[in-house]
C-alpha cells in the first residue's frame, strides 16, 4: 500500500512514516498542507493519514477541499482532538476512519488495512487467487499451502495486484507503488526483475504481461 502522510509534529511524522515502512508500506510524509496537495494531485494514493491541527488552513480544509475536487483516496484523520462534535465534523468532512492521539502502531496499521478492505470491497482478512493465500496483518504469503519468502518490494506488488485483480497496470503505475519519494531512482528493469521472481517463486502465469499495455494479475483459469 502506498500512504501519504499529513503530519507537522516534526518528531512524530518521521516516527509514523518508519513504523508503517515496518509493517511493509511505501510512505510519502509530508508537514505541510500544500506540499502534501500536490503530491497528491500526482500521485496515486492508497490511503491518507491526515493530521487535523495543521499550521494554517487544518485537516479538516484539506480534506473538505480534497473530496470537493473528486479524490476518494480513503483517508483516516489522526488527530488529538477528542470531542464528540469534532469527530463528527471529521466524518462529514470526509474522513473514512478517526483515531486519537497517541496511537499505537499496530492499531494505525490495522485500521489502514481495515479501511482498504472496505474500499477495495475485500470481505476477509486474508487474501486469496486461486491457490493463493496472502495474509496482509501477517505479511505471510502461501502458494499451495506452501509458505512463500518474498522481499519487500515482491511483497508491495503482489498486494497491488490482489487488491485490484482485474486492473491493467502501466509500468510506471506499478513502480509508483513499490518506490516512495525517498527511494533513489530504480533501475529501468526493476520492475521485470520483482516480476520474474513473483513468477519463478509462484507460478508463471501470476503477472500476465499485456503487450503495448501493462500487466494484470493472472486469472484462477491460469493458475492450476
Amino acid at each position: 500500500m502506498r500512504l501519504l502522510i499529513l503530519e507537522d509534529d516534526q518528531a512524530l511524522g518521521p516516527a509514523l512514516a518508519a513504523g508503517l515502512r515496518q509493517h511493509g508500506h511505501v510512505v510519502d510524509w509530508f508537514d505541510q498542507g500544500a506540499k502534501a496537495h500536490s503530491a497528491l494531485m500526482g500521485t496515486d494514493y492508497d490511503a491518507i493519514v491526515l493530521d487535523l491541527g495543521l499550521p494554517g488552513d487544518d485537516g479538516v480544509v484539506w480534506l473538505r477541499r480534497w473530496r470537493r475536487e473528486g479524490k476518494q483516496t480513503p483517508v483516516l484523520v489522526l488527530t488529538a482532538r477528542d470531542g464528540l462534535n469534532e469527530r463528527i465534523e471529521g466524518l462529514d468532512s470526509g474522513a473514512d476512519d478517526y483515531l486519537i492521539k497517541p496511537i499505537a502502531m499496530d492499531e494505525l496499521a490495522a485500521r489502514l488495512r481495515a479501511m482498504l478492505r472496505r474500499a477495495t470491497g475485500q470481505t476477509q482478512s486474508v487474501w486469496t487467487h486461486a491457490a493463493l493465500q496472502h495474509d496482509p496483518s501477517t505479511r505471510i504469503t502461501r502458494w499451495r499451502d506452501q509458505v512463500v519468502e518474498l522481499t519487500r518490494r515482491e511483497m508491495s506488488l503482489l498486494e497491488t495486484l490482489l487488491m485490484h485483480p482485474t486492473k491493467v497496470w502501466s509500468k510506471a503505475q506499478l513502480q509508483s507503488k513499490l518506490y516512495d519519494w525517498g527511494d533513489s531512482e530504480p533501475e529501468s528493469n526493476a520492475l521485470e526483475v520483482h516480476i520474474h521472481h513473483l513468477r519463478k517463486k509462484i507460478h508463471p502465469n501470476i503477472v500476465r504481461n499485456i503487450r503495448g499495455v501493462g500487466y494484470v494479475l493472472g486469472s484462477e483459469s491460469l493458475l492450476s
